[in-house]
């Protein structure tokens, strides 16, 4: 397995893992508890609080961007493209998407941290236009 496609995987993995293990879990706990009804959860992250909310968000981010990094890497992988920079920049976005997801669920939301947040995504887009620049080059 090339390295764009192993993180590609693991991006996947990650937003099943934030959807399953932090929303899932709250909303379940909640409704296996009586405390909420099923019918109450919409797609509107405002609903809970706490921690809720930003799971929800950092989801949708990863959800938002996974389509964009798996057509870059689908490109990659069509053309058989093979590079430690393509490996390199792969990893990236992987690494910068966990950390900026862990940063959005974990800790409150201080102009600080938001920055933070920000720039592993930035550092996300950066990696993903430099791979695309690649798969452009190599046409």
């Amino acid at each position: 397995m090339s390295t764009p496609i192993f993180a590609l995987l693991g991006f996947a993995l990650w937003t099943l893992l934030i959807l399953f293990g932090a929303v899932g879990v709250y909303r379940w706990s909640r409704i296996l508890t009586g405390r909420t009804r099923l019918s109450h959860w919409t797609a509107d992250p405002e609903a809970g609080s706490g921690i809720y909310p930003r799971a929800m968000r950092a989801h949708m981010n990863c959800i938002e961007n996974l389509p964009v990094f798996g057509a870059i890497v689908f490109a990659i992988d069509h053309m058989g493209l093979q590079s430690a920079l393509l490996d390199s920049l792969a990893i990236v976005v992987l690494l910068a998407r966990v950390a900026q997801s862990l940063i959005h669920i974990l800790l409150e939301q201080t102009d600080r941290v938001i920055l933070i947040r920000f720039l592993f995504y930035f550092s996300q887009i950066v990696a993903m236009i430099a791979m695309a620049v690649t798969v452009l080059a190599a046409a």
